[in-house]
Order: structure tokens, then sequence, then C-alpha cells
């Protein structure tokens, strides 16, 4: 165990002080006993508000005459939930995560908001352990190559990109489809699918109805683009 941790302080680029955070973090709510805190979920709160923080002043630092809103929208899509589960991919915490048994059985390793709310899990221990300007320098090498990207103040959203997309190639609109919905009212997650000429392209998950159409028209851009 003490290996495999030391392997992930590696990939997130951080070696904690105190790894008892660590393990807090990994911890799944489905592997916590009934009645006790759920560490993680706090740790998720706060990992939460030190990201958006954390990409706030960078954006602001490489784009210092952009104006709120173009930072506010970039700033939204830069942590959303398929952006966060894709960071927690490339670094491998699903791997590392401490699931219930039935979570795990239903592929919990993979669920996009499992996996992005373990990633500021993982950011809320960091600054736990270490404070805020460590944190921030964790979040720039996760996010280097999103900074870098020449679009990525490109103010059109990932669902009018998909429409152009559709209309030049099919001369068809996407629909959206509401898929499902689960998890307590103050942390619901919502699924939602988007089709084209009676065929999904692709499914996404949020923490609300348009995040999750955002998520889903991302993913079939991918789709469209390896066709």
């Amino acid at each position: 165990m003490a290996d495999d941790l030391a392997e992930l302080e590696r990939r997130i680029g951080y070696r904690f002080t105190d790894r008892s955070l660590l393990e807090l973090a990994l911890t799944h709510s489905s592997a916590v006993p009934a009645g006790l805190v759920r560490r993680s979920e706090q740790l998720e709160f706060l990992g939460d508000a030190v990201l958006d923080l954390a990409i706030a002043d960078l954006l602001l630092e490489k784009f210092a005459e952009e104006n709120e809103g173009v930072l506010s929208k970039c700033r939204s899509r830069l942590v959303c939930t398929a952006s966060l589960a894709g960071k927690s991919r490339d670094l491998g915490i699903g791997e590392a995560l401490r699931l219930g048994r039935g979570e795990d059985n239903s592929g919990g390793r993979d669920k996009d908001s499992i996996l992005a709310a373990a990633y500021e899990s993982v950011l809320g221990a960091i600054y736990s352990d270490v404070g805020f300007f460590r944190t921030r320098a964790v979040v720039r090498r996760h996010f280097k190559r999103d900074l870098a990207d020449d679009d990525v103040l490109e103010t059109r959203d990932w669902k009018t990109r998909l429409q152009e997309r559709t209309q030049a190639r099919l001369r068809l609109l996407p629909e959206y489809r509401h898929a499902a919905q689960e998890g307590p009212p103050h942390a619901r997650r919502f699924v939602a699918e988007v089709w084209v000429n009676g065929e999904k392209l692709a499914s996404g998950e949020g923490g609300s109805k348009r995040e999750a159409e955002q998520c889903a028209a991302e993913r079939a851009l991918g789709a469209f683009a390896k066709s």
C-alpha cells in the first residue's frame, strides 16, 4: 500500500508530509461505515474551492487583458466534471481509490462523478498538508497543456460546436436526452445523452443538466474527430 501511494504521489507531483490525508482523500464514502464522518467529501468540498481559486489565478496571470466573462467561461470548462475525471485518469487516481464492494463491482473506479470528486479531494488533501501556493503549483502542472491550448479562451460552448459540426456534415441538429439522475439533493448528478439521426453519439455526467449536456457534447465532438 505504501509503495502504491508513493507511486501515486510521484504521478501527482507532490509528496505528502502527512500521508494520512491522501489516504482519507482516496477513501470513497461507499467505504465508510454509516454514521461516520466522510472525510473525503470534506476534502472534496475544500479542494473544489481551492481549484476554482487556483485556476482563476492562473488564468488572470496568463490573460490579464481579458474580461471577467471570458475568464469565467474558460474556468468553467477547465473545471467541469469531464475535465477533472480526465485528470484523475491521467494520474491513475481511480486505481488507488478505496471503494465499497458494491460501488467497486458496479464500475465506480471509472465513473466520471467519482473520479472528478476524487481529484478535488486530493487537491483538498494537498492544501490541508501544505497550503495554497504549493497546491496552486500542482494545479499549474496538471493543467499546463490546457492553459497552453490556443483555444483555451474559446467562448463558444461544446453544444454550439457540436451543432455547427452536425449541421455542416449531416444537416441535422443534435438531440439531448436526460438518461438518469442520482445522489442526494445536495450533490445531485445528472447523466445526459446526445443523439443525432437516431444514433447515440455519447453520454456525459454533471452536477446540473446543462453541465451533463456539455460533457456529452464534448465527447461527441471527440467521436466526430476520430470518424
